[in-house]
């Protein structure tokens, strides 16, 4: 029976996404190869799909020669940090997987006549001076700033995956993802929302850089999923924006979160702004709504609170 099944490769496959990713597919009938090097991911996020005969996992580094035997019918390229955190502590490791491992998994696409998916961000988009972004801005990027590892492996990997696709005829679909949350968010990982939620359940002070009036837009991991899902699915090939346009200041989000913990011993700290911290950030999702009949379903005081719910569990 599973060497019936429409085979996908998931690189990134111990991640958030990822993980999150290795579910929808598996749910829906596909046998799933997941890869990852556990640089960021962790074994906990896919251990459960161990057992499931549709599932099999590789532990191997993207920037190395990636070889998966049999067909594949997808390839979904999900590895890389993906916070700054992450990729100021590794920007040679977060710029190699942006570009060697994307040009590794697109030869492997080419190889196995296999559509592949990418995995953009909204940080092509850098400090945006357009507002809301949509696909056909390009960007107001510093390449040699704290952040640009990131910005600009990114912005390579969608320009050598357009040569690819207009080279060598290769299927290929992009998506910019926008600030996402939700379970298996790593707690340490230095992004707002899983610091502020083990802050407060801790009740530390909930870092607030600036005076938390910068923007983002926070999109549920299911919601997201689901858009990837139908953009993999799809016939267009050129970026697609995923992301819930419902904006809100960092600050705001804070002190939402504050009310959802209660703990009272948690309260605002205020810190200086990094570098490059963009001001604002909001997806425009008319090609999504467009083009894959998808648009956020989740509202933000649910998914918090379901949220909420995964750290509690895991916050020391």
């Amino acid at each position: 029976m599973s060497s019936q099944k429409k085979r996908v490769l998931i690189t990134g496959a111990a991640g958030f996404l990822g993980s999150h990713l290795c579910d929808r597919m598996l749910a829906d009938g596909y046998h799933v190869i997941g890869m990852d090097n556990l640089l960021t991911g962790s074994i906990s996020n896919i251990e459960h799909l161990f057992p499931d005969p549709n599932f099999e996992y590789y532990h191997h580094d993207v920037t190395k020669f990636v070889h998966v035997p049999g067909q594949l019918d997808y390839i979904m390229h999900f590895a890389s940090p993906a916070s700054p955190i992450d990729y100021l502590k590794m920007p040679i490791q977060t710029l190699k997987v942006g570009s060697l491992g994307t040009h590794n998994l697109l030869g492997l696409a080419k190889e196995k006549k296999s559509r592949i998916l990418i995995a953009s961000t909204s940080e092509v988009y850098g400090d945006p001076l357009v507002h809301p972004q949509s696909e056909e801005y390009w960007g107001n990027v510093n390449p040699i700033g704290p952040r640009g590892v990131y910005d600009e492996a990114k912005r390579f990997q969608e320009a050598i995956t357009m040569a690819y696709h207009t080279f060598h005829g290769l299927d290929i679909r992009i998506v910019r993802i926008f600030n996402t949350y939700g379970p298996r968010m790593r707690v340490n990982d230095g992004r707002a929302l899983p610091a502020f939620f083990s802050q407060a359940i801790r009740g530390e002070g909930l870092t607030v850089f600036g005076d938390g009036s910068q923007t983002r837009s926070f999109c549920y991991v299911d919601d997201l999923i689901d858009g990837i899902y139908r953009l993999l699915h799809s016939d267009y090939t050129y970026p697609v924006n995923i992301g819930n346009p419902d904006e809100i200041t960092i600050l705001q989000l804070a002190e939402e979160i504050l009310e959802i913990v209660g703990n009272p011993d948690a309260h605002i700290d205020y810190r200086p702004l990094p570098k490059d911290d963009p001001k604002v950030r909001q997806p425009d999702i008319t090609k999504a709504k467009d083009k894959l009949g998808w648009y956020p379903k989740v509202e933000r005081s649910e998914g918090l609170r379901k949220t909420h719910m995964y750290f509690k569990s895991v916050v020391q």
